[in-house]
């Protein structure tokens, strides 16, 4: 697994590469006080994971992320507590508080590490069952696939979306989006995902399913006319 690391502050980075180090599977293949200079190396080279500080002097973390067109697996690295929800939303797979341990850092690794693994066995193994299991609370609960209409990003949570009611799971969209068959779901937004077979309609800036009017982001074109057949 690749990453690189963006921090205005080396000592930061001097945390993170040491800690880096100490992990078996990951390649850090960069670190950076300028975010720009960050943002030009993405450009050149795709890598598996970045790790990201939020207040920086020229952009902050949060835009930068949003920044990108196809961002990698992103794990926010700051001493502020108050944007955890916002990195959420963006999709971040950890929210890592400074001084965090290694234990910690770690433990950001390996969910990290386990969902591109996801993501591989997926691309190898399409899911072909008509149901999932998700945790919700203490329970498993079980969807039928045909039931569900999208998922929504809500925080650090989804929202699967039935016909008749809403079930909450801890799970980043990154993660959803891996449990489910990417020939039947499509990525529309960086906080919905939708069922294809549920879409009743879509124009250039959304997609319609029942009564719900769910936008399309700028990077997820493509995908969306591949819903119609498009290409």
């Amino acid at each position: 697994m690749t990453a690189i690391a963006i921090d205005d502050e080396p000592v930061a980075l001097s945390v993170i590469q040491a800690h880096a180090a100490k992990v078996p599977f990951m390649e850090l293949k960069g670190v950076f006080t300028n975010a720009f200079e960050a943002m030009d190396f993405l450009r050149r080279e795709k890598v598996d994971l970045l790790f990201l500080d939020i207040k920086m002097p020229d952009i902050s973390g949060l835009d930068f992320l949003s920044s990108l067109h196809e961002p990698p697996m992103t794990i926010f690295t700051t001493a502020y507590s108050e944007h955890a929800v916002q990195s959420f939303e963006l999709d971040a797979i950890d929210y890592l508080l400074k001084p965090f341990s290694l234990a910690r850092f770690l433990k950001a690794c390996n969910k990290a590490h386990s969902l591109m693994q996801l993501k591989q066995e997926r691309l190898q193994n399409p899911v072909q069952a008509d149901y999932i299991f998700i945790k919700s609370g203490y329970e498993q609960l079980k969807i039928q696939l045909h039931d569900v209409l999208y998922i929504e990003s809500a925080g650090n949570y989804v929202n699967f979306v039935l016909p008749d009611k809403k079930l909450l799971s801890r799970l980043s969209m990154q993660e959803a989006m891996a449990l489910v068959p990417a020939s039947r779901f499509t990525r529309v937004h960086r906080s919905y995902i939708v069922a294809n077979e549920k879409v009743d309609r879509i124009d250039r800036s959304c997609v319609y399913i029942r009564q719900a009017v769910i936008p399309i982001g700028a990077a997820y074109g493509e995908a969306v006319s591949r819903i119609a057949g498009e290409e």
